[in-house]
């Protein structure tokens, strides 16, 4: 999830505003979404930041000032490379697992999360986020036997809804130096729709259906090391994942991202160092340092932030009656560079991931690419 603020400088004509947001989960997830996988490996939008300054996937350290509120929208787009009919024909035929069972393996060509994302600053250091999913995959297809034909590869048509409800809660523990570390708690609801059908009226199993039906637990760790007009963040994210819809556990997810990030000249302006939405600290007359709100002070001067990140998505087989599916699972890591444009309290963001690993169990469609976009807005 993500968040932005403003910072006053020694140049009062540069205010700057960030942002930080949770991929909801999604992953999310972020979805927290955010995000972002055929089975359980391909997952839509996880936890990220992408509500403002810093990086976009990659969960930053800071947190909201109190009483502070951030709203945004991300789109996650992520285009799968596809199966050949032969190879969901054969896997047909030959796709017996060692109990005897057979397994189906199908194909699936995107995955899109449109989530609406809330963070509110409880505290100076204690931030909830709260993300809103929806949930669309296309390209379903497998492979049928036909009583005359042998098998044949029938299109199921898309499968969307609603997706599970995230909320995390984020707690910075540290401050200090340019460092700050922060404990990620909380938990998705099965919230999202689990009766989706084909065209050709069958319900879609578990793995394609846009809700889990499950209750899981959401627990890591977020670092943030700020040095002039760098960032360097670092967070990773597990889900433990329970039996939900049609007894299937979708196995557990681990999210681990980081990322570089690097704040330019202002538009039109000097520039301000690097700050992933933590306020100026103000000294007041007793000594101690004071947050303060500058969240509705405009600079009416643009800022431009580049960034590279490095996310990773590992997730366990999924199970179902017992029996785990071997054509599930796997680790696909991105290299993704981004940019981000921010303007009093606006923000707007968009980046673009290339896998460079896609270790995938068994038979399962590989990602191509993924792209994330959205904006945000402080009040």
């Amino acid at each position: 999830m993500r968040y932005f603020r403003v910072q006053r400088t020694r140049d009062p004509g540069a205010v700057m505003l960030h942002a930080l947001n949770v991929r909801l989960i999604s992953m999310a997830a972020m979805t927290l979404a955010l995000s972002c996988s055929v089975a359980r490996a391909h997952h839509p939008g996880g936890v990220g930041n992408s509500l403002g300054a810093g990086p976009i996937n990659t969960i930053s350290a800071s947190t909201l000032q109190q009483s502070l509120s951030v709203a945004g929208i991300t789109v996650d787009y992520q285009r799968l490379k596809g199966l050949s009919n032969q190879t969901l024909i054969e896997a047909a035929e030959h796709g017996h697992d060692e109990t005897g069972g057979h397994q189906d393996v199908h194909d699936l060509r995107t995955i899109q999360t449109y989530a609406f994302t809330y963070a509110y600053g409880v505290t100076n250091d204690l931030m909830l986020v709260l993300s809103l999913p929806y949930v669309r995959r296309t390209g379903i297809r497998e492979a049928h036997e036909e009583a005359a034909d042998g098998f044949e590869v029938e299109n199921l048509g898309p499968a969307d809804g609603l997706g599970d409800t995230t909320l995390l809660g984020q707690y910075r523990f540290f401050k200090g130096g340019g460092m700050e570390t922060a404990v990620l708690l909380g938990f998705k609801a099965p919230t999202g729709k689990t009766n989706e059908r084909s065209i050709e009226g069958e319900t879609f199993d578990a793995e394609f259906q846009p809700g889990s039906g499950s209750w899981d637990g959401l627990l890591g760790v977020a670092l943030t090391q700020r040095t002039g007009s760098l960032s360097f963040d670092a967070s990773v994210l597990y889900t433990l994942a329970t039996e939900g819809t049609q007894e299937t556990d979708l196995g557990d997810l681990l999210l681990y991202n980081a990322a570089i990030s690097y704040r330019l000249a202002s538009l039109g302006g000097s520039t301000p160092p690097m700050f992933n939405g933590s306020a100026h600290d103000k000294h007041g007359a007793d000594g101690q340092s004071h947050l303060h709100d500058h969240a509705h002070e405009a600079s009416g001067v643009p800022a431009l932030d580049l960034m590279l990140e490095l996310n990773g998505e590992w997730s366990a087989k999924q199970e179902t009656n017992g029996i785990k599916d071997r054509n599930s699972g796997g680790n696909t890591l991105f290299i993704a560079p981004g940019m981000r444009l921010s303007l009093n309290q606006w923000s707007g963001f968009v980046s673009v991931g290339v896998p460079i690993v896609d270790d995938l169990n068994g038979i399962q469609s590989e990602s191509n690419w993924r792209i994330t976009t959205g904006a945000a807005w402080a009040f």
